[in-house]
């Protein structure tokens, strides 16, 4: 694996360099915000705010993730771990990101429920690809020792181990982007109650990371005793996910329908020139 593409040292104690992990987060944030453009443009709305809801989403979810790391993983806090290329946990990253994503809409053209149903499944396509650095990385999240064909192991990772490992991020991958396939293959579906593919994305989410929790090494949240050890952190906040996914859908089916309020293209000087113009009849 290949943690550090280019390493340009150490200033003030803070490692700099270019790691393959932000080298995906980067591609699935381009990828992201073509992709969000395009359907913005196909639907009538105004794409270009694409770019902006994007990068709101990468430092709202980048700082997210950081302080979510460093309130709940971090045992003994030091600066070096705001600024270590490890450390960026999603669900604190989707918090932060979507905190800042509804403010970039809200103060934008765009009708705030249909403009989520779009970035909704990319969500999925993005989780994705950047899972891809997570395995690049070697950061710590693949899953206890495995004898299956397909293990790995990672003695130059981040969090290194010689041992052949479940690869977990291939795991997230592959559902990941199938989930993408099934949501955005179907998003015209969805089209007739604003907000749905927004909560379908939400379960979808949540059903991913849940199933994959089984296969990784996060800490158990209850004890030993408890009827519901075997549960993780991430599967908890997954439940909850879920549960909130299924009302989002609920309570947007139940919505009184409300035309979407696109403006209407204004045509072109030339266009309108070109028209014939209607003569009046005399009387």
């Amino acid at each position: 694996m290949y943690p550090t593409l280019i390493d340009f040292g150490t200033i003030f104690s803070i490692p700099l360099g270019i790691h393959s992990y932000g080298v995906m987060l980067a591609t699935a944030f381009i990828t992201c915000s073509i992709m969000l453009r395009r359907e913005l443009d196909r639907q009538g709305f105004q794409g270009d705010i694409a770019v902006t809801i994007v990068a709101a989403g990468a430092i709202g979810g980048v700082i997210g993730a950081k302080i979510y790391y460093v309130l709940f993983l971090v045992k003994n806090f030091s600066i070096h771990n705001l600024f270590s290329p490890t450390g960026l946990v999603w669900y604190g990253g989707l918090i932060g990101g979507s905190a800042a994503v509804a403010w970039v809409i809200h103060r934008s053209p765009n009708p705030f429920l249909p403009t989520v149903d779009v970035i909704g499944p990319l969500l999925l396509l993005g989780y994705g690809i950047g899972r891809v650095g997570c395995l690049l990385a070697g950061d710590g999240d693949y899953g206890p020792p495995s004898d299956v064909p397909w293990a790995m192991a990672f003695p130059e990772g981040t969090v290194p181990t010689n041992d052949r490992v479940h690869p977990t991020p291939i795991y997230e991958t592959l559902i990941s982007v199938t989930f993408f396939g099934i949501l955005w293959s179907q998003r015209k579906k969805f089209a007739s109650i604003p907000g749905s593919l927004f909560g379908a994305s939400l379960i979808m989410l949540a059903v991913e990371r849940f199933i994959v929790e089984f296969w990784r090494l996060t800490p158990r949240v209850f004890p030993e005793t408890s009827s519901l050890s075997w549960l993780t952190s991430p599967q908890v906040v997954s439940i909850i996910l879920f549960c909130f996914g299924i009302f989002f859908m609920l309570w947007m089916s139940k919505r009184p329908r409300v035309a979407m309020d696109v403006e209407t293209p204004i045509p072109e000087p030339e266009k309108v020139a070109s028209r014939p113009q209607k003569r009046r009849r005399r009387r």
